[in-house]
């Protein structure tokens, strides 16, 4: 049978071991022959036999280091080849394991513990846990039984701690874990990384003294300082790793709500370069929006509005924001779009680029069109108001109001005029008294040939002083009246206008039908107030008493009073005054 391949640690103890013996046997064979030399008178040479003591001892102890020195090598490869391992992996529980695995490679330990320190709460955390079975394991959950005072002072100090006989180190007398543990060989290391504290690894063995050497302490700090920071890139990469995450997920959040938006949405770089595009900006722009990536803003936008330049100038000029409005023909029709450009800027409030928001319009201009074209034939509270309208009954309200008929140019005035000319002059004699009524917060309730009703304090126009209100208005109206006759260049001995204005109850609401409406006012009040125009004379505002109660103030107003009217429809008279602006 072929002997075993030896290596060449095991030849050169053997070697030294043979030599150890050959050098015994030299030393007993001169103490037999020097007994025989005496007996002849003759001695061996001085020194003999302590220079081969002196051998035979340098050669043990030359064994002994050379194991030593093997262990020690073997330690150290691996560490190296651990530490290659540990620096190549990422995930901190499997550096974690590794790190532990050569700890109790190294060190023959009976326990290992690789300890971490939570920086927030101050607390140990027992990460890794290594128990031989034979000396019972720590229950799952529960804190292992090690010394939490060594553990603390290796923190503390950051250097490690060697107690070859930790039950009879002098250092550790006044440690009651350690007597109660009844611990003999303890080495802990801290776990080092820069100036920052990690944890520890510790090591014990509660059976035999002396396990734990200053080479086991020498290597296990340069392993410890290696396997922190491998343990610090780990944590690192699971730091990385759950923010690459989060800026996954809001990324796509982002590019989800970015889709979304009904607004169009371009944003350029510092050169003007488009660089994003939503989907409802080429929806707006009836373009793919790969055709424009890369190109210049001025490409695109001027399709638009030839201002586009400007605008950018000025955002890169003046940091400013700026607001714009176009047409685009599409394919659909022309579009009307309102522009805002807005900066992009970093961190130092430099612009790096513009964030173009395109809003399509269209509709909304239709309808402000048609809303402005009913409001040429509606009051425009209730246009504005139509949604309040709407929610009273055809039955109406009963509601105090001031109501006022005008009567702004008497046919009796224009029968010199053809009637297309007479249109076009009534035309202008009732602007002008509708732009008096809406001036004064009150509602045309209709226009009557030559009249216009007003009416103040109704649901869609509350007002406390609107007695004053009505009276202003038809004094404005006066006022207006006057600057038409001079622009038609007619100095009339008798004005031919004339005003009816009083309060009282009246019923307000819907009358029609459900399919077919009219908001108006009905009742006495509003007969009265017809009655009274109909009773002034041309050229005179005729305010009944009732108005006059309650007027809030009378300065800068003359009042003359015309006595008592007995009006159709009424038993009983009313109490009349003219009123005008003091002179």
């Amino acid at each position: 049978m072929a002997e075993p391949k030896l290596t060449t640690q095991t030849r050169m103890i053997r070697d030294l071991q043979k030599c150890q013996l050959l050098a015994a046997d030299i030393t007993e064979s001169l103490k037999n022959q020097k007994a025989i030399l005496k007996q002849r008178g003759m001695n061996l040479p001085p020194m003999v036999m302590t220079t081969l003591d002196s051998i035979g001892k340098d050669l043990a102890g030359l064994a002994d280091r050379f194991v030593e020195e093997q262990a020690e090598l073997r330690q150290l490869r691996a560490l190296a080849d651990m530490s290659t391992q540990l620096n190549s992996e990422l995930d901190v529980d499997t550096v974690l394991q590794r790190t532990m695995d050569v700890v109790i490679a190294l060190t023959r330990a009976e326990r290992g513990y690789l300890i971490l320190l939570n920086k927030e709460t101050k607390q140990l955390v027992f990460r890794i846990i290594r128990e031989e079975i034979l000396t019972g394991q720590t229950a799952p959950g529960a804190t292992p039984e090690v010394s939490t005072s060594i553990i603390k002072e290796v923190i503390t100090k950051r250097e490690p701690l060697l107690a070859d006989d930790a039950y009879q180190d002098e250092r550790l007398m006044d440690n009651v874990s350690i007597a109660n543990l009844n611990m003999r060989s303890v080495l802990c290391v801290p776990l080092l990384y820069k100036d920052d504290i990690l944890g520890v690894v510790y090591v014990d063995n509660r059976m035999q003294s002396g396990v734990f050497t200053h080479r086991e302490r020498s290597t296990l700090t340069a392993f410890a300082n290696t396997a922190a920071v491998a343990i610090s890139n780990a944590r690192l990469f699971e730091r990385i790793q759950l923010l690459l995450g989060e800026i996954t997920r809001v990324k796509e959040l982002m590019d989800s709500v970015f889709a979304s938006i009904a607004s169009g949405i371009i944003a350029t770089n510092s050169e003007d370069l488009i660089t994003t595009i939503n989907r409802a900006a080429t929806q707006i722009l009836d373009f793919q929006s790969e055709s424009f990536i890369g190109q210049p803003m001025s490409n695109l936008l001027p399709r638009i509005t030839a201002d586009i330049d400007q605008a950018l100038a000025q955002i890169r000029e003046e940091g400013a924001a700026q607001q714009i409005e176009g047409e685009i023909v599409t394919s659909e029709g022309r579009r009307a779009l309102n522009i805002k450009l807005s900066p992009l800027r970093d961190a130092e409030e430099t612009t790096r680029g513009v964030a173009v928001v395109l809003d399509d319009v269209t509709d909304l201009r239709e309808q402000e069109q048609q809303i402005r074209i009913t409001k040429t034939y509606l009051p425009p509270q209730m246009v504005d108001n139509i949604h309040e309208i709407s929610r009273i009954s055809l039955g109406g309200e009963r509601r105090i109001v001031t109501c006022l008929f005008v009567e702004a140019r008497s046919f009796a005035s224009l029968k010199h005029v053809s009637p297309r000319q007479m249109l076009d002059m009534l035309n202008q004699y009732l602007s002008a008294a509708t732009d008096c009524v809406h001036r004064y917060g009150g509602i045309v309730d209709k226009y009557m040939g030559n009249e216009v009703m007003a009416l103040f304090n109704t649901r869609l126009n509350p007002s406390e002083d609107h007695p004053d209100r009505a009276l202003a208005c038809a004094l404005d109206m006066h006022r207006a009246f006057l600057n038409l006759y001079q622009q038609e260049g007619i100095n009339p001995e008798v004005w031919p206008y004339r005003a009816g204005i009083h309060t009282g109850v009246a019923t307000l609401g819907n009358v029609g039908s459900p399919s077919r409406r009219d908001f108006t006012a009905i009742g006495d009040t509003i007969n009265t107030a017809k009655r009274l125009e109909e009773n002034a004379a041309m050229g005179q505002i005729i305010v009944s008493e009732a108005t006059c109660e309650l007027l809030t103030t009378q300065d800068g107003l003359h009042f003359n009073e015309l006595g008592t009217i007995q009006v159709k429809g009424r038993q009983q008279g009313i109490e009349i005054y003219e009123v005008s602006a003091a002179d």
